[in-house]
């Protein structure tokens, strides 16, 4: 064989096995676009809910909710709820009572659950919510929720 033929053949050959390559035998690349998750097919309508509750005085550490209770209170009240997951925050807070001239300073916890948009889920945040107050005596548990894309 001519030398020109060797070449010839042998970039066809490279290029049918460039060809296969970039197709059956390479798996897809990872992209950012929302995917979705075998656990969870067809996601609806996703929210985000933060839950903003006042745990006790900045000015007295050891008043209010310890962090025993606290986590007590997650076990019992918010994980069987929301079992999939959540997040918790420490946080640093002001709320000032009508008639009040000055806001409480408050240490507090924001927890955010990433939730599916159904009645049932919004039944379980207010669960939540008066599950707090009741035990604590508190007036309220600040509720703040908007609509999100969510990916996995």
């Amino acid at each position: 064989m001519k030398p020109k033929s060797i070449l010839l053949i042998a970039a066809l050959a490279a290029f049918f096995l460039m060809a296969r390559v970039g197709t059956a035998d390479v798996p897809p690349q990872a992209t950012p676009a929302l995917q979705g998750d075998a656990a969870r097919p067809g996601a609806a309508r996703w929210l985000r809910s933060e839950l903003y509750f006042g745990i006790g005085p900045v000015d007295v550490p050891d008043g209010g909710v310890g962090e025993l209770r606290w986590r007590a209170f997650l076990d019992r009240e918010v994980t069987p709820r929301f079992p999939d997951g959540l997040t918790v925050f420490e946080a640093y807070g002001q709320w000032r009572d009508s008639g009040q001239a000055v806001p409480s300073r408050l240490r507090s916890r924001v927890l955010v659950i990433l939730h599916e948009d159904t009645p049932a889920n919004r039944a379980a945040i207010d669960a939540i919510r008066l599950a707090w107050k009741t035990a604590t005596h508190d007036q309220s548990v600040l509720l703040s929720s908007g609509s999100v894309d969510v990916s996995f």
